[in-house]
């Protein structure tokens, strides 16, 4: 089973670079299922009705998210509508709109996707703790009856990702990083079995820090005060992804290889 994720795709920009290269990317790997973080994907921060339209025939089969996805006013109207393949971080605190875990069919098979956000450093929210979040979830699965399972760790600090890594090595299929933007070098496949990244990377314009403006971010270390961020929509956009490769028979990974691409809009 192969299993195409893609990293955090940030603004209009982003969501112009994966209707342009998923359909690629498909034809080249025939993946058997897409995943995608989208919780950068309106103006860098949410996602809204709109903005997941536009991508919604790109080729991605699933999408996940992180600390900003129920941010927009009409977030709540995709994360509840069980027809929407979507899910939130699982360690959310309080009642909140959507799911943070899902069993989906790939052809005659059962894959369960997991998104999880992390403790240290993580803005705008407090969360459970992770690695006893994933205890609870996978304690309520016969994993004998799932071909894999994948989970999207959105979290700012590598030793907290590289940690819930080793927690998790030969439970799951895969723990892959989100939210820093930034492709790590690191990715492999773990003793126990488990396909591993620090991070993803993002869908965003290379010209820039992390996806938003670099002038805005820039005054706003200059003159240590929050300035509005901008999100740049034009010029090279860095695609970044990573390809797994499952044996569902035993919900191991045997490969795990960067995926990356540059295209422009």
């Amino acid at each position: 089973m192969k299993i195409l994720f893609i990293g955090d795709v940030v603004g209009k920009a982003g969501r112009r670079a994966i209707n342009q290269v998923v359909p690629a990317l498909r034809v080249e790997y025939a993946p058997d299922l897409v995943i995608a973080n989208i919780e950068n994907l309106a103006h860098g921060k949410g996602v809204t009705v709109k903005t997941f339209a536009e991508i919604k025939e790109a080729g991605i089969d699933f999408y996940t998210g992180g600390n900003h996805s129920l941010e927009k006013p009409d977030a709540n109207e995709l994360f509840n509508d069980p027809a929407v393949p979507i899910i939130r971080p699982a360690n959310f605190i309080g009642a909140v709109a959507g799911r943070g875990y899902q069993t989906i069919s790939v052809g005659s098979r059962t894959v369960l996707i997991v998104n999880l956000v992390g403790q240290v450093f993580v803005a705008d929210g407090n969360f459970r703790n992770p690695f006893k979040e994933i205890d609870l979830i996978l304690g309520q699965f016969n994993q004998d009856t799932l071909a894999a399972i994948i989970v999207d760790f959105h979290a700012e600090v590598t030793s907290e990702k590289r940690a819930l890594a080793h927690y998790l090595d030969g439970r799951v299929s895969a723990v892959l990083g989100t939210h820093t933007h930034i492709p790590t070098a690191d990715a492999h496949v773990m003793p126990g079995g488990m396909a591993y990244v620090t991070d993803v990377g993002m869908v965003g314009i290379r010209d820039s820090v992390i996806g938003a403006g670099k002038e805005s971010i820039i005054q706003s270390f200059l003159q240590e005060v929050k300035i509005p961020k901008t999100v740049p929509e034009e010029g090279l956009v860095d695609v970044g992804a990573v390809l797994i490769d499952i044996n569902p028979q035993t919900r191991k990974a045997t490969t795990i290889t960067r995926v990356d691409r540059t295209v422009e809009v």
